[in-house]
């Protein structure tokens, strides 16, 4: 392993990922966020010969951590699209799915692709560096209803109204192009002391709507029951409270809203089942090492 791939993306909660994999050597593996290839190669190393991975990530960036492993191949696609690709290249079911959610490392690092309020860098933060919206798009076009809307519903930010009026204001004088142009507009804005934690939650708002990110995430679930085989695993780890709700709503009723559904005997029609009651969060000592696994959550459901 070359020192890119160690400083890529750290994996977050590696070993308890494997575990809820349950791992066969014979088994054939999905990692719908490659990234880094942390986790994908730790799943390698625990493959025999007749093993298989298939890696999904839909930025370019990742492909030059691909290893080169006759047992794995990369699909450079958005992770909704799983079930087709799978489908096509023949590996419908699958013995386990892993989804680390939200943004590696390497992207939030990269000062050019404009994640990060930390560096001053076009306001961009696509994934996929060929889709066409951006975020300095949605800044600037939006009316004041729709960005509300848009920071309310993916950043949870208070007082998002006043935000967006902020936003629509500035931009009568010039185009919000840099992020460091929106923090600057932004940060007058914040409570006294919270100025980190209101930025992180509006260019997280800004990240989850470029990249339609919700969307992909419910289109995952509902085609899980189709892609994971019975005994299977269904291992999903999330960064914030909108996606979480989503994964365990659909481990524990089969419904992204939550709504359990029963057939004419009273049984519920889930398609998994959780293994634990709460999700799994990383130890003190892996939140000291590495800040970013602070609000990892990680649920696991076997396909029933």
């Amino acid at each position: 392993m070359t020192g890119q791939h160690l400083t890529y993306h750290e994996p977050v909660l590696l070993q308890e990922c494997l575990d809820a994999l349950a791992i066969r050597p014979d088994g054939t593996y999905v990692d719908v966020t490659f990234g880094g290839g942390g986790h994908s190669r730790a799943i390698l190393a625990q493959l025999g010969p007749e093993g298989s991975l298939v890696a999904f990530d839909r930025d370019a960036d990742a492909r030059s951590n691909a290893p080169d492993d006759p047992r794995f191949t990369l699909v450079a696609s958005d992770f909704r699209w799983v079930a087709n690709h799978l489908r096509f290249l023949g590996k419908l079911p699958v013995d386990g799915l892993l989804a680390d959610l939200g943004v590696s490392s390497h992207q939030f690092d990269t000062a050019e692709r404009g994640f990060s309020f930390r560096f001053d860098a076009p306001l961009d933060m696509r994934m996929n560096q060929q889709a066409k919206r951006t975020a300095a798009d949605l800044v600037n076009s939006l009316d004041e209803r729709a960005l509300t809307d848009l920071l309310n519903t993916y950043g949870e930010v208070h007082n998002a109204h006043k935000v967006a009026r902020r936003l629509v204001q500035a931009r009568t004088q010039e185009r919000i192009s840099t992020t460091f142009q929106l923090v600057e507009i932004l940060r007058p804005m914040a409570r006294r002391g919270e100025e980190h934690g209101f930025l992180a939650q509006v260019f997280q708002a800004l990240r989850i709507a470029v990249n339609d990110e919700l969307a992909s995430l419910e289109r995952l679930l509902e085609v899980s029951a189709e892609v994971v085989k019975p005994g299977g695993r269904l291992v999903v780890m999330s960064y914030h409270s909108l996606e979480d709700r989503l994964v365990k709503n659909w481990m524990r009723a089969g419904h992204l809203q939550g709504k359990e559904e029963k057939d004419l005997f009273g049984n519920s029609l889930r398609p998994f089942k959780p293994t634990q009651s709460k999700a799994v969060q990383p130890s003190e000592k892996e939140q000291l090492e590495n800040p970013r696994a602070r609000s990892a959550r990680l649920r696991t459901a076997v396909r029933q």
